[in-house]
């Protein structure tokens, strides 16, 4: 019975490193520690069967059942940083302590067959935990809490609605890995973990696949699903913006200095729209913003900061055209229709926009 679901395990694991393989939804440098994890859950799970299999109810061999219990215990703590590397790759070099439970539970591990510290195999072959085995325990949630901080911080920063998912996840995995440390010879451990790490996986593509490559910012895909789950009772604003005169650029100096400039402008979208905004490239050069501020005052001053930044950022010698924006206000409360909402604010935009023009031909004719 235990090797069919082990083997099932690895076989899910095996399909998971071929989606890393195969998936174009993640990054690269998201997909290494990933495999990472899903190799390690692959060798933590070859060694709980190997010390089913070297117990003295199978083989009764006492070395074998010794060692892939150390092993086990080492490397099971491992794998919550490694999905952690995932968002933050550089966390433990700034911040080395957060290794100190991890590092503690390797050296406890590794002396654990010679002085029983998290466990002990006795002449019998009877496997027991030891009087540290509390560091193994703490070494294992301090890891997995660590995991869903990181998770959490990064859906917050990019505003990004993944902590009720994440929730149902963590609660998952702790509740499926506490039954077997409650009950020892209840193997649940690992069918959890192999199942959370293919939802993991499905979380991070979701969340990933919701950007768009050249600017980070939100995709179309992304604000067509966020216009989907607007209330009707929730105040938002939404401001439309779209670069002037982009496709004589792209015509005139390549598409590669097209590229250059539709980075340029959406970090200065990203500098100048923080916190209760997100922002979205909808299209070739259009932007679409979503935020909380509903007052009129508050939002153009929100829009004068941005046509600062965007002055600031345009340097003697580079190419920065004018960006024309518009924006609309629902109170809530009401029945929404987002087709006039952003109808509304286009309007506004092409307003804004033949502004611009008007002002750029008066500039030329003054020459």
């Amino acid at each position: 019975m235990h090797i069919a679901t082990y083997l099932v395990d690895i076989a899910a694991l095996g399909c998971l490193m071929g989606l890393l393989y195969s998936d174009t939804a993640l990054s690269t440098e998201r997909r290494r520690p990933f495999l990472a994890a899903a190799l390690l859950s692959v060798v933590a799970i070859l060694s709980e069967a190997g010390t089913i299999f070297a117990s003295p109810d199978q083989l009764n061999l006492r070395s074998w059942h010794t060692f892939f219990n150390a092993v086990g215990f080492a490397i099971s703590p491992v794998i919550p940083l490694a999905i952690t590397l995932i968002f933050s790759r550089g966390l433990f070099r700034t911040r080395k302590l957060l290794l100190v439970p991890t590092l503690l539970n390797l050296l406890t591990a590794a002396l654990s067959p010679r002085f029983g510290l998290i466990f002990s195999v006795n002449a019998q072959n009877q496997y027991a935990r030891g009087g540290f085995f509390f560091i193994f325990v703490t070494a294992y949630v301090t890891n997995l809490v660590l995991l869903i901080l990181i998770t959490l911080q990064v859906g917050k920063t990019s505003n990004y609605p993944m902590a009720g998912k994440l929730a149902a996840l963590s609660v998952f995995t702790i509740a499926g890995t506490s039954i077997q440390l409650l009950y020892p010879t209840v193997y649940t451990t690992w069918h959890c973990v192999t199942l959370a790490l293919l939802l993991y996986f499905l979380l991070l593509a979701e969340f990933d696949s919701s950007f768009d490559e050249l600017t980070c910012l939100y995709n179309r895909a992304a604000f067509d699903q966020a216009v989907r789950q607007m209330g009707a009772s929730e105040p938002f604003s939404l401001i439309m913006l779209d670069i002037d005169d982009f496709k004589a650029i792209n015509d005139t100096y390549g598409h590669d200095c097209g590229d250059g400039v539709i980075k340029t402008i959406a970090a200065v979208i990203r500098a100048s729209f923080g916190k209760g905004y997100t922002c979205y490239r909808v299209g070739g050069d259009e932007f679409s913003i979503i935020g909380g501020e509903t007052e009129k005052a508050g939002l153009e001053r929100q829009l004068e900061q941005f046509a600062t930044n965007l002055a600031a950022a345009r340097t003697p010698g580079q190419l920065l055209p004018t960006v024309s924006y518009g924006y609309s206000i629902f109170p809530g409360g009401s029945r929404l229709d987002f087709s006039q909402v952003r109808q509304e604010a286009d309007d506004q935009m092409y307003r804004c926009k033949r502004t611009h023009k008007a002002e750029d031909a008066q500039s030329q004719a003054g020459k």
